[in-house]
């Protein structure tokens, strides 16, 4: 189960005529949007006149799912992304499982220069030999990110979908004893990787002030169910499930499903994914090409 709001049904809405402010709010959005592209534009141009270079792209590589829902929600984050940066070429790039495919993204790019910020939460083989070797391979001049994780901002998305699913902010101390949370992620065969979900689960941990427990949909172990019945059997059966999950799919949804109380959403469009999209993208922009990305953590 998960308590996020169901989508509003479009089809319901009032066929009335607009209100005399309706032109007003029509006229408003245009001139944002024009103000919006004319300082996109002016971001271009020094102040001497000079067209500025065009700043490295940014590719955002995400793994891909079957799930429809996933590319929409992708979608939707990167639009979101680009809002906040209007200046800055904007792509998308999958692993596998949906298009565009990062090889088709890249060589559409050409040789220019482009950061590839990986739409994964931890460090596993994708981000230290996949990605890169599709760079590789392609004549972009490309430099790979590290991982989104674990970084404050991703705590800050997973303690708001808790409390959007219904967790209190404050509670008594009895209440405290027997809670406690799984950080459902998704698992690696990168020993790497668990050590970034449980360092995630630790941040979260002290945000919320009980045990937050990391557990894994595949792969890796514990799994979901198996830390659920570990709390359950030490008196913590007050127990919500985090989506650590970039968008919704099959492993969020299975997740959930095992959660004895609530279960938030997946992290999806929340702000601070889209700002730390941006701050992967400056990080490694600004960081020596010696460097390895899976040391930008911080």
């Amino acid at each position: 189960m998960t308590a996020s709001n169901p989508p509003r049904d479009e089809s319901t809405k009032s066929t009335t005529l607009p209100g005399p402010g309706a032109h007003l709010d029509s006229t408003a959005h245009i001139m944002n949007r024009i103000s919006s592209q004319l300082a996109s534009q002016l971001s271009l141009v020094s102040l001497d006149g000079r067209r500025r270079p065009e700043p490295p792209a940014l590719v955002v590589v995400a793994h891909g799912s079957r799930d429809p829902r996933a590319l929409s929600t992708v979608r939707a984050l990167l639009d979101k992304v680009r809002e906040l940066r209007p200046a800055l070429p904007v792509h998308l790039g999958h692993i596998e499982l949906n298009e565009p495919l990062l090889p088709d993204t890249l060589a559409a790019l050409g040789d220019r220069e482009a950061i590839l910020v990986p739409l994964l939460l931890s460090r596993g083989y994708h981000i230290k030999r996949d990605i890169p070797e599709m760079a590789a391979q392609s004549a972009v001049r490309a430099r790979v990110a590290g991982a989104l994780g674990p970084h404050p901002l991703l705590v800050e998305a997973l303690y708001t979908r808790l409390v959007e699913a219904g967790w209190r902010t404050r509670m008594d101390e009895p209440t405290r004893r027997r809670s406690a949370v799984v950080l459902a992620a998704a698992g690696s065969r990168d020993p790497e990787s668990k050590v970034d979900t449980s360092r995630t689960a630790q941040l979260l941990a002290n945000r919320l002030g009980v045990p937050v427990i990391p557990a894994y949909a595949t792969t890796a172990s514990p799994t979901v169910p198996d830390t659920l019945r570990a709390l359950a059997s030490r008196g913590r059966t007050r127990v919500a499930v985090a989506s650590y999950f970039t968008a919704p799919g099959r492993f969020a949804t299975e997740s959930a499903q095992a959660a004895p109380w609530i279960a938030s959403a997946p992290l999806g469009t929340h702000p601070a994914m889209a700002n730390l999209l941006l701050h992967r993208y400056d990080q490694t922009l600004t960081t020596p090409v010696t460097a390895a990305p899976e040391l930008a953590s911080a």
